[in-house]
């Protein structure tokens, strides 16, 4: 039995938010914004299980939840369609190189297909070469030309403000 054979991918549930939540704050870990993050049961069980603003999934090895990924879905006017928007994607690191985020991503995109959509995007943070080389090994292509901006905080609430 490969490791591919032994994961397995299924919609996440409340009984996984303690998880989730463990997987959000190791993402936040090696991303180095740990003292960003403010997600909380509360707020996840409220936003994904309760109002629906986003979906997550969940890959167990063995029955053992190993990672995680949230997704939702936004609108391209170019394309004139939904986008699969991958939010997060994250996997213990032992069990990391067995082919469970490739199976992440073929899950994803035969969601995106299944709904109609257009596109399948994510971000990922331009010093991390490993998850760069994967994306590119997987025929996704950077989207070199465009800058993500971010608005949080104090600037978002001095903006509101104008109104």
């Amino acid at each position: 039995m490969t490791g591919q054979d032994r994961f397995a991918i299924r919609p996440a549930t409340t009984d996984d938010i303690d998880a989730i939540i463990g997987f959000i704050r190791s993402l936040a870990d090696s991303e180095r914004i740990q003292d960003e993050v403010e997600i909380t049961p509360a707020l996840l069980r409220k936003w994904v299980f309760e109002e629906g603003r986003a979906e997550v999934i969940v890959g167990e090895v063995d029955g053992v939840v190993a990672g995680f990924a949230l997704y939702y879905t936004s609108y391209s006017t170019v394309v004139g369609r939904p986008d699969l928007y991958l939010d997060d994607l994250y996997l213990l690191p032992e069990y990391r190189g067995n082919g469970f985020g490739t199976g992440f991503l073929r899950y994803l995109a035969a969601l995106t297909i299944e709904r109609g959509y257009g596109r399948l995007e994510w971000g990922c943070l331009t010093w991390n070469k490993p998850a760069i080389g994967f994306y590119l090994s997987l025929g996704a292509q950077p989207m070199d030309e465009w800058t993500t901006f971010r608005m949080s905080s104090d600037a978002l609430k001095d903006l509101a403000m104008q109104v």
